[in-house]
């Protein structure tokens, strides 16, 4: 018979792991008593906010607790209600990378204002875990199609490509621009030729060790959140679930 690892008989005889519990149960659970707030009686009622489906089945969702049982569509109007942050993300899927959904999942946690897709239409969504609901998702054929309507209708926003080539610069002395379009590569390849060509400016992220790159949805995260660094502000410290900072 096999005899596990001592390390790892010791932590399955721990009684750990005790997770919290994400999420909530359904309405009538939660708030015993209470009228439904999708019930026009309701001093809770707002049109269009409520999901009927989750106030009855409870809402488990990777969602702020304010927005529990909330609509898709409400949470995505709330997020353009509120403000969201003046930076874009472009990704570029010819590899069929599993860190597309990765970075659609941090322009959704950053607040970009839209996510832009280049090349095939379909991608992986599994790692955003349904974020791409709640964000402005564009396709284009190509990086050049994308710039060129970019300068076009925003011609003050800078292209910034993220890669670690010759001649880029690191991002921790690079100020990144309020309007800017980060645009990142696939795991591995990196960037096209192309899209290395059209950027205004190239960023690399100083690494110490002995791998060539760091995860490509790790190196957007850490982009994403060096531009709100940089230009959002400083959010509340503690509250809930990190509270959002003020949009830029």
């Amino acid at each position: 018979m096999y005899e596990p690892n001592p390390v790892t008989a010791a932590a399955m005889a721990s009684g750990e792991p005790h997770f919290r519990q994400v999420g909530v149960g359904p309405w009538a659970e939660e708030h015993p008593g209470l009228p439904r707030p999708d019930d026009p009686s309701s001093p809770l009622f707002v049109p269009g906010r409520w999901d009927s489906d989750l106030l009855d089945e409870g809402d488990a969702r990777n969602v702020l607790d304010r927005y529990r049982y909330w609509s898709v569509e409400a949470i995505r109007a709330d997020l353009d209600a509120c403000g969201r942050h003046r930076f874009e993300v472009a990704i570029e899927n010819w590899t069929h990378d599993f860190n597309i959904g990765s970075i659609v999942r941090s322009a959704n946690a950053f607040a970009a204002a839209r996510v832009h897709i280049v090349g095939p239409h379909k991608w992986n969504k599994r790692g955003s875990l349904m974020t791409q609901l709640y964000e402005h998702v564009e396709h284009e054929p190509t990086i050049e199609d994308l710039v060129t309507r970019i300068r076009r209708e925003q011609p003050g926003m800078r292209v910034v490509a993220l890669d670690n080539v010759p001649g880029s610069v690191p991002i921790e002395t690079y100020r990144f621009q309020p309007e800017s379009l980060l645009v990142f590569g696939a795991e591995g390849p990196g960037l096209t030729k192309k899209a290395l060509e059209l950027a205004d400016d190239v960023v690399y992220i100083s690494q110490f060790g002995s791998v060539r790159s760091i995860n490509a949805g790790a190196a957007a995260a850490i982009a994403m959140h060096t531009w709100v660094a940089q230009n959002a502000g400083i959010g509340r410290a503690g509250g809930e679930e990190g509270q959002q900072s003020p949009r830029a």
